[in-house]
């Protein structure tokens, strides 16, 4: 079953999700338009248990120090379960659970459920990561490639973030806040009200990207897709801003584009 795709259906709206190919969305159709930049390593894939790089692959965790595979050399990113194949937990005509236990190269046992949910206008993504045993730190996010062009002109992007990271040579955050900078972007920014991005498609759609957590990375620097990523903390954040999973409370976030037509 997990090899299978599933598609999910709300008024004209139809979400395609692949266990199998580590529990992305890989499609997004409203009234027949494709919003998702299509292709294996696009769509929408979640990232757990970290977002974004991590600095040289290594993290700290008290007194012991892992090391992930450095698969955007010098540096790891992304997290682990993009590459996974997720179970299917459970499924109806507009939601899909699924489920990802978490193994080597990542040094704790844990489980993640994803829910994938599908409405007229909105598709909303839930995600937890919970352990089986000692606590461990962690982050999750998402990974949307929205299509530049729906056919018509190209996407707008506005939001209005309260900073934006600094980001290094080496493309991670130095840790120092600055106020925001124009675009084209591959950073991340700070919304301490929550994330808030529109995106318009001039004469076609708008899509408004929301969140609870307060970090976002944008990146427009491809000619076919921008990214829009919501997550708990920032680039490089299992070193700067864990957030830690315990026995008693796993980490869970959620986010939600919702949708109206121009």
């Amino acid at each position: 079953m997990s090899d299978e795709d599933i598609t999910l259906t709300a008024g004209d709206a139809e979400a395609t999700v692949r266990p199998g190919n580590g529990g992305r969305v890989t499609g997004l159709r409203v009234g027949g338009v494709e919003l998702l930049r299509q292709g294996e390593r696009f769509g929408c894939f979640p990232m757990v248990p970290w977002c974004g790089r991590i600095r040289d692959g290594r993290f700290r965790d008290g007194g012991a120090v892992h090391q992930m595979p450095l698969n955007s050399p010098p540096h790891a990113i992304h997290g682990t379960v993009r590459d996974g194949v997720w179970r299917v937990a459970r499924r109806s005509a507009d939601e899909a659970v699924l489920t990802y236990d978490l193994v080597e190269p990542w040094p704790y046992p844990g489980r993640v459920t994803q829910i994938v949910a599908l409405t007229e206008d909105a598709l909303t993504l839930s995600m937890a990561v919970e352990t089986y045993g000692s606590s461990f730190p962690a982050q999750i996010g998402w990974h949307p490639w929205f299509n530049r062009d729906l056919g018509g002109e190209s996407v707008r992007i506005a939001f209005d973030p309260a900073w934006q990271e600094e980001r290094g040579e080496d493309h991670l955050p130095t840790g120092e806040r600055v106020e925001p900078k124009p675009g084209p972007w591959d950073d991340c920014f700070g919304m301490p009200g929550g994330v808030d991005v529109t995106l318009t498609w001039p004469g076609r759609l708008e899509l408004k990207v929301t969140s609870p957590e307060q970090w976002v990375v944008v990146y427009d620097e491809q000619e076919a897709a921008v990214c829009v990523e919501p997550q708990t903390g920032p680039p490089d954040g299992l070193n700067s801003r864990p957030r830690l999973v315990t026995p008693l409370e796993p980490l869970e976030t959620t986010t939600t584009w919702r949708w109206n037509r121009l």
